[in-house]
């Protein structure tokens, strides 16, 4: 497994919008459906990364926190199945029905919606306000595994922010993790990614 820093979206960065089934329910949603008017929370993750066991539980607290007060959170995973079966998307329900995840966990299967947001590590996140504006991207908090329990900290300070209508603090974090599973050819800011 190899372990890689987000390389973060650029700040007031549009929300490319996508088409992708939801491993739970089974239906094909888009961003477009899903948004929030007041924000919108996209996450990069999947199955076995310990990065991610890390930190499930705390993220389903912040979400069933925040998603009642108006914010969306939406999960995805973009890798390789071919490398990592365990993250096939049969287990991605799975999972999401052992975590309780409160939002959907999404598929995306030819890895066009990690390369859109500049994904690189599970996780990875990132923060739209009403407009789908990038106000926050990187790190949930600064903890590791095995170091110190997950606080979620970094996020919930941006979601209270915009709760709050202030400005998000610029000072932001790469997220650090497992990197996405690439498949052979795919190809990022034209330089080919081998494994």
């Amino acid at each position: 497994m190899t372990f890689v820093l987000s390389s973060m979206m650029e700040l007031g960065k549009k929300a490319p919008n996508f088409k992708l089934p939801d491993t739970v329910s089974g239906e094909v949603v888009t961003l477009s459906q899903l948004k929030s008017d007041i924000a919108t929370v996209v996450l990069f993750l999947c199955n076995h990364c310990m990065f991610v066991q890390h930190i499930n539980s705390k993220l389903v607290e912040l979400a069933n926190k925040y998603q009642p007060l108006g914010m969306q959170f939406i999960s995805i995973s973009s890798n390789d199945i071919k490398k990592f079966p365990q993250d096939d998307p049969f287990f991605m329900a799975q999972m999401a029905k052992y975590n309780k995840y409160p939002f959907p966990y999404l598929y995306d299967e030819y890895q066009d919606v990690a390369l859109d947001y500049g994904a690189e590590s599970n996780p990875d996140l990132f923060v739209f306000d009403g407009n789908l504006e990038c106000v926050y991207t990187g790190r949930f908090d600064m903890t590791r595994p095995g170091i110190q329990p997950a606080t979620g900290e970094d996020l919930y300070t941006a979601l209270d922010a915009i709760l709050e209508g202030k400005e998000v603090s610029p000072n932001q974090y790469p997220s650090m993790g497992s990197s996405i599973a690439w498949k052979r050819g795919v190809s990022r800011n034209n330089i080919d990614m081998f494994f």
